[in-house]
């Protein structure tokens, strides 16, 4: 079993950034967001790269989320907040990527993943990919306004309050149906087609898609509100610590939740 850790790479033009956790279904240890913000950071310090792929390892989950042993620590809302801000500062990083992005989805994209995969700019997935943030049925946490105006902008608000308020997974085909996907492409010709998405992205202008994105950033994630003092309530709540308890406990019941 390796280390879970993000994998680096790029090749001419393009910088390949790997979710490597396969044991986990590559859900994201502290070190790893950390890793993913400095990739992004490298990534938008190097004015050859023309565009950068994100994809997870092993063929099961692009990315399952947070690695969930961490809340174990918790003991206050004050960490719940701590926590949202350093995953805003991590997605931040890959938000402001002035260069093309690409998600490529083989399995599952839930939680972080899918935050991951709303940030780019476009989603390849496997036939059998699927999506969702079920945290209102297995850990009873919340999300910080910059990530639910990430992904309430990548897949609509409507589809965000079916993955959030009824826990819904939602399958690759209807992601495509709702424009969140490009394309879905089989395993074996995914490949090439990601090197043809590629090559065509890499010949835009580099300043015309640096400005469209800037100025899509602005529009969909600007002039946020301030939504601590309800991220604190939740985080040090009784059923947070029960819901992370359960979870790790693989019980397979939804919490009963009390709301306090």
């Amino acid at each position: 079993m390796g280390s879970p850790r993000i994998d680096f790479d790029k090749q001419g033009e393009i910088a390949f950034v790997r979710f490597n956790n396969p044991e986990a279904h590559n859900a994201l240890t502290t070190q790893m967001w950390l890793d993913l913000r400095d990739a992004a950071l490298k990534i938008a310090g190097d004015t050859s790269i023309r565009v950068a792929v994100f994809r997870g390892v092993g063929g099961k989950a692009f990315v399952s989320g947070t690695d969930i042993t961490g809340f174990t620590k918790f003991t206050s809302g004050a960490d719940g907040v701590a926590y949202e801000h350093r995953i805003d500062a991590c997605m931040s990083a890959v938000d402001a990527i002035p260069v093309t992005t690409i998600a490529v989805v083989d399995g599952w994209a839930v939680g972080g993943g899918l935050n991951i995969a709303s940030a780019c700019d476009f989603r390849l997935a496997t036939p059998g990919a699927r999506f969702g943030s079920p945290i209102g049925r297995t850990l009873g946490n919340c999300l910080s306004a910059l990530s639910m105006a990430r992904i309430g902008g990548a897949i609509s608000v409507a589809v965000a309050k079916r993955m959030v308020l009824l826990g819904e997974i939602i399958t690759a085909q209807e992601m495509l149906d709702k424009g969140f996907l490009l394309k879905i492409i089989e395993a074996d010709a995914m490949d090439a087609e990601i090197a043809a998405l590629c090559a065509r992205a890499a010949e835009n202008a580099p300043l015309t898609t640096r400005a469209t994105k800037a100025t899509v950033r602005a529009l969909t994630l600007g002039e946020l509100p301030d939504i601590e003092a309800i991220v604190a309530q939740v985080y040090g709540s009784d059923d947070f610590r029960r819901g992370v308890q359960d979870f790790l406990a693989k019980t397979k019941a939804v919490p009963k939740w009390t709301g306090s």
